[in-house]
């Protein structure tokens, strides 16, 4: 019997990390997973959660002693980030120790969407993040997973999907005709426990989704499901840009203005996946990723109707 392999998860507590853990844990590959954690969250509500399902807690301060953040990574086969975006930086102190530590894989928090550099802010400090790990020849995966289906649910009439349609993200972009690659996100964790145990994966991205539709698509599919009609709330290429350059705008002013902070990523996201065509599989293809039904064509994600459906019933 193999040895089990040894992760270590930045963030095992948020909505990704939560998911990897029910994926690590379901998987048939043996996984000994390790929540690294804030020194000041060690005995929280939700680490005492995963404490109860075998998961070991060790405090890791990404930005305090270096020699303490490496003996808390040493004997790791695998770190798996799945940190807050304002805290992308921190990656970097965290993927040094792994290298001191002789950590055999680092996978960065992407789990996104693909893009070329300069189109959005985010994916190129993630780019950055990735060269500073090359800098430092650590093994790595960059993992990637397009957009999730809960974030692009519309709301109907009758309120059925209000738990879960985001109000910012009810739009439209343009005339609605580009695709974008989808993921349900407790299937995530389903695709990070195949990638991290393949040694084909290692020094690679791999681009893993479910299902590639439009915004026009998934509004027609909600119809049919629900019975209803859905407004659709289209957005000019126009307006995005110019939302782009008002948050800019403001940014220049007051770099810290979390308000333009978010306006920016939302914006630069939507002009990607919405009106650039970014976020499909022939384009992270181009970009040099691996794809995931390639590699592993028997796993499948719940589809979006499936999960639309759900949504439709209460969960």
């Amino acid at each position: 019997m193999s040895a089990a392999i040894k992760v270590g998860i930045v963030g095992a507590t948020g909505r990704t990390g939560s998911s990897i853990i029910k994926g690590l844990l379901a998987d048939e590959t043996k996984f000994d997973i390790t929540a690294l954690a804030r020194p000041t969250s060690l005995n929280s509500e939700a680490n005492n959660e995963l404490k109860s399902r075998g998961i070991r807690i060790v405090a890791a301060d990404l930005t305090g002693s270096k020699d303490e953040l490496i003996k808390a990574v040493t004997g790791l086969d695998v770190i798996i980030s799945c940190i807050v975006f304002s805290s992308l930086g921190d990656q970097v102190p965290l993927a040094e120790a792994a290298k001191q530590a002789g950590v055999k894989r680092f996978v960065p928090c992407n789990f996104s969407t693909p893009a070329p550099r300069g189109v959005m802010d985010m994916y190129d400090e993630k780019d950055d993040i990735l060269a500073a790990i090359q800098r430092l020849y650590l093994p790595y995966t960059v993992i990637d997973v397009g957009w999730w289906i809960d974030q692009s649910v519309p709301a109907l009439p009758s309120g059925r999907t209000d738990h879960v349609s985001v109000k910012v993200l009810d739009i439209v972009p343009g005339d609605g005709s580009v695709p974008m690659a989808y993921t349900n996100l407790p299937d995530i964790g389903t695709y990070v426990a195949k990638i991290i145990a393949d040694p084909r994966t290692l020094n690679k991205k791999v681009f893993a989704h479910t299902e590639t539709l439009t915004p026009i698509q998934m509004r027609e599919l909600l119809e049919e499901l629900s019975g209803e009609k859905i407004t659709r709330n289209y957005m000019s290429a126009e307006e995005v840009h110019k939302a782009i350059a008002t948050a800019r705008s403001a940014l220049e002013k007051n770099p810290t203005d979390p308000a333009a902070k978010f306006s920016l990523i939302l914006y630069q996201y939507i002009d990607s996946w919405g009106l650039r065509g970014d976020n499909t599989p022939e384009v992270a293809t181009y970009l040099g990723y691996l794809d995931f039904k390639e590699l592993y064509p028997g796993v499948k994600g719940k589809t979006v109707r499936a999960r639309l459906q759900e949504i439709l019933n209460g969960n």
